[in-house]
């Protein structure tokens, strides 16, 4: 008995060792794996200009083993499970032919060329894996027809040639494209080069360059390093080849027609500046809107790329932890400004852009009535909890807002802004301001009759109260039509009063509201009669209060005013705008010279053109010439052809004054000559 055990225990053992036959149902999964992979790889169709030629050999190889695929399916015959086993490395292989075949596709152009080397790299190893796998598959075993196995036959002879021979890349193509990569200024680059890039790697219209950059930021999401600053220099690449065509007058294709590219006519478009183009679409934004991660984008190509099903920033490539949008107001109305100066239509938001709101819950809309209903009450502690619990609720979504808006919330509250309880009064304005973010809200806000009541909290409420009034003005402005209404209601004065004395919050809500409301032409003498001017040149000579980007800002757009530049040059500003354009931020130096341009036009050009040029400008507009931003750039070339008109009016006003002195020094020599003449006889 105890050998019988023995026995069965090493048949046991023996048993389990051994290998187990493959199912019937595994043999099918792997073929069907690998047919999967094959018709994966032959839907993959368009491929990038670079390597294009190696793209296409390289997928129309693999398609050539699909029939042997079909022969497997078809068969009757099991498949030795050695034959099976032979064909697991092929599904490998597949797989990162499918991989390198989909960058190609979809990929990055520029990443294409510039990353040559890696590529050629990749198709190497791509195309050793796929031949050590074919030649690894025991094709006597299959039940395959002989014209099928000579097929496959060729194929491996392909892929081994292949392995043994290194394609060369489009050279001239990578060194045109590291040069422009590589450069930090537009200023020396060669329009034929450009032209050439463009051309080659077929940049031409807009759906062109809308694919190159959302190909850029899909390649930055799925890297697995940190491609951060790679896609920013990509991103800056692509800019300057759209700079170019548009400078070019090249017809950039619309959605309708999206191949179109044809000339049309002679004037030349501004450069928009980087930080109003949205980083997936580098269009100029229509409704920029902030994500969680503090970056702005273009709201419908943010929206697409969270519909999509990415968690993460385009361009930073964090996670976000909230996919809320919030309005970037200050943006836009920089934005409608740069339009302004420069003859530029700004850009048509959507009729509605935010998305009509889920209706809020029965519980919620109930909750909202019982508020209404307390705010309504002749009872003050009522009005205040009411008041407060409201100003919470629109301040949590935008479901909240529209439902307490078309519950009949704003004319109620405003009634509260003339309280005399300051709490509630607080409660009542904060309220106004958080429904004012749902963009249909500031016509129901304007409508109810506010602007008066949340002026009449700006001059007399609480620092707070103060604060969050001049940000529902400033929110409610950025409707054209409303900058008027309110720089209509003495809204001005109490703003300019709160940038003076105001907290460190209530400069910068100041500051904010009076930059959008002086957009419009009308309001910007208001706030010069308000003495602006005295405030933002003390708050510009006071960088330690943290005001002087926004200060520069109003400053730039004042002195297109009349009544402005006069109040600016009577500021004795020169010095200080000359240290800026010295040692301040890109940003700040480009608003330094456009009030400068300002300045030096008209009446007193000449007083303040010499006063720059001692302050030693010159070099320093050189310097921004080459180095500042687009409308930096724009500004101090202007600004050095009116230095160079007064320097040389300059020299010509000392060589007359020099050549009158001679004249005169002649005619006196002649007169005491003369006189002498008449003396001797």
């Amino acid at each position: 008995m105890e050998e019988e055990a023995k026995g069965a225990e090493a048949e046991a053992a023996a048993a389990a060792a051994a290998p187990v036959p493959m199912a019937e149902d595994g043999v099918k999964v792997v073929v069907q794996g690998l047919t999967v992979a094959v018709e994966e790889i032959a839907a993959i169709s368009e491929f990038r200009n670079a390597y294009k030629k190696q793209f296409c050999n390289l997928s129309r190889r693999i398609k050539l083993l699909a029939p042997m695929l079909e022969d497997l399916k078809e068969s009757k015959v099991p498949i030795p499970e050695k034959a099976v086993e032979t064909l697991a490395p092929l599904k490998e292989a597949l797989d990162s032919a499918k991989e390198l075949l989909r960058l190609g596709s979809e990929g990055s152009k520029f990443f294409l060329v510039l990353e040559r080397d890696s590529i050629m790299k990749r198709f190497q190893e791509v195309t050793s894996q796929l031949e050590q796998a074919l030649a690894g598959i025991s094709l006597e075993d299959l039940d395959i027809s002989d014209e099928v196995r000579e097929q496959v036959e060729l194929v491996h002879s392909q892929f081994k040639r292949a392995k043994e021979r290194v394609d060369t890349s489009d050279t001239e193509l990578f060194d045109d494209l590291l040069t422009v990569y590589s450069s930090n200024s537009d200023a020396n680059l060669d329009p034929a080069l450009l032209r050439r890039l463009a051309e080659k790697l077929q940049l031409i219209t807009i759906s062109d360059l809308k694919q190159e950059s959302l190909s850029l930021h899909e390649m930055a999401v799925n890297s697995a390093g940190d491609p951060g600053k790679i896609i920013e220099r990509m991103s800056m690449l692509l800019k300057k080849i759209k700079d170019f065509m548009q400078t070019q007058d090249l017809e950039m294709g619309s959605p309708t027609n999206p191949k179109a590219s044809s000339p049309i006519g002679k004037s030349i478009s501004p450069v928009i500046p980087d930080d109003f183009r949205c980083p997936i679409s580098l269009e100029l934004m229509k409704d920029p809107v902030i994500v969680a991660t503090g970056q702005t984008y273009e709201r419908v190509c943010i929206e697409k790329w969270l519909e999509a099903g990415h968690d993460t920033c385009p361009k930073t490539q964090q996670r976000l932890s909230s996919t809320s949008l919030t309005p970037n107001f200050v943006l836009r109305s920089l934005i409608a400004q740069w339009c302004e100066e420069n003859g530029v239509e700004p850009p048509k938001r959507p009729v509605n852009p935010n998305k009509t709101p889920s209706p809020c819950s029965a519980s919620e809309h109930a909750k909202i009535i019982e508020l209404l209903q307390k705010l309504s009450s002749q009872n003050l502690e009522d009005q205040r909890s009411a008041a407060g619990e409201l100003r919470l609720l629109a301040k949590r979504n935008a479901e909240n807002r529209a439902c307490i808006a078309e519950a009949g919330a704003i004319p109620l509250l405003v009634s509260l802004l003339s309280t005399l309880d300051v709490r509630t009064q607080e409660h009542a304005v904060t309220a106004l301001l958080n429904l004012s973010i749902y963009e249909e809200n500031k016509g129901r806000i304007i409508i109810s009759g506010a602007v008066p009541g949340i002026v009449h909290v700006l001059k007399r409420g609480s620092m707070e109260a103060r604060e969050n009034a001049a940000a529902t003005l400033f929110s409610l402005s950025v409707v054209d039509a409303n900058k008027v209404t309110i720089g209509g209601s003495g809204a001005i004065p109490p703003l300019v009063s709160l940038l003076h004395n105001g907290s460190q919050r209530g400069k910068k809500d100041a500051a904010t509201a009076l930059f959008n409301l002086c957009i419009f032409q009308g309001n910007k003498g208001k706030a010069v009669r308000a003495g602006a001017i005295p405030i933002l040149m003390e708050l510009l000579s006071q960088p330690e209060e943290g005001m002087v980007d926004e200060a520069l800002a109003i400053l730039a757009i004042l002195s297109s005013h009349p009544e402005g530049k006069a109040a600016i040059g009577a500021a004795t500003a020169i010095p200080v705008l000359v240290e800026v354009i010295r040692s301040g931020s890109p940003r700040n130096k480009e608003n330094a010279a456009a009030v400068l341009v300002h300045l030096c036009n008209g009446e007193h050009q000449h007083q303040h053109l010499a006063e720059a040029q001692e302050q030693g400008v010159i070099s320093l507009l050189q310097e921004l010439a080459q180095s500042g931003t687009d409308r930096g750039k724009r500004k101090a070339i202007q600004l050095l052809e009116r230095m160079n008109r007064f320097l040389e009016q300059q020299k010509q006003a000392q060589a007359d004054a020099h050549a009158h002195s001679h004249v005169q020094g002649q005619a006196q020599a002649q007169a005491q000559a003369q006189s002498q003449a008449n003396i001797e006889q």
